[in-house]
């Protein structure tokens, strides 16, 4: 799908009203907002007059446009350019879970439907599960009945989820669970149609989905030995056939 991109934005706690307000001004209304630390020593601090405070990041579905826009606000109303104010950048998304998620990710955006973006060849993708607070073992079972292997899981809370009964025809609560899983691309469709049929949005966990192009790796090499055993296998019984 063209155009359409994870928004990431990191700055200070007490500011997180500030971006999100900018944001829903075009339309980019719904946002995912967990609590996180700076790494920044003390000796760089001190040189930029900083005090070590508590972050927020935020996550947000934009098409171009929008961030197009939004960049430009964050400029030139908060001067986001100035160290401190916080950082924004976008990544491409490769797919959304089902046309209800889509429209409810991108409600008050002009988005429409394109090519796929062009990062599509690449052999893993990062799986994305948006879901209520307390269900990631049901998420990773359904995960696992495909083949996925292990996620991960952050809190956070949903900014904008009041849109969610006109396009999804469920309501869903602030409080959510972002599940991070790293898949093989051969094998996204099938853990994306898992989590929907066992713990979508008709499901307690009311799970919305999405994947992005990972374009390297490394840490991955059990799961290469993994399939590359099973293809070993695979080939030794046909031969024996």
């Amino acid at each position: 799908m063209s155009e359409l991109y994870l928004m990431v934005s990191i700055t200070e706690r007490t500011s997180a009203k500030v971006f999100t307000s900018i944001y829903a001004r075009y339309g980019a209304e719904v946002a995912l907002n967990t609590v996180c630390s700076g790494t920044a020593v003390n000796e760089t601090l001190n040189y930029l007059g900083l005090e070590k405070t508590e972050k927020v990041m935020i996550f947000s579905v934009v098409t171009g446009e929008t961030w197009k826009n939004i960049k430009k606000a964050l400029e030139s109303q908060i001067k986001i350019d100035v160290p401190g104010t916080g950082i924004a950048f976008i990544i491409p998304l490769s797919s959304i879970g089902g046309k209800k998620a889509l429209f409810f990710l991108t409600e008050k955006q002009n988005f429409q439907k394109g090519e796929e973006s062009t990062l599509k060849n690449t052999k893993y993708e990062l799986l994305i599960v948006i879901a209520n607070q307390g269900y990631t073992g049901m998420i990773m079972d359904a995960a696992r009945k495909a083949e996925a292997g292990g996620g991960t899981v952050i809190h956070a809370k949903g900014v904008g989820m009041a849109g969610a009964e006109n396009f999804l025809g469920v309501s869903l609560v602030n409080e959510r669970e972002m599940v991070f899983i790293v898949v093989k691309s051969e094998i996204k469709n099938a853990v994306m149609k898992s989590i929907m049929e066992n713990a979508g949005l008709e499901s307690k966990a009311q799970s919305i989905l999405f994947t992005l192009p990972v374009t390297s790796t490394a840490g991955m090499r059990l799961l290469e030995e993994s399939k590359n055993d099973d293809d070993i296998q695979a080939n030794t019984t046909v031969k024996n056939e």
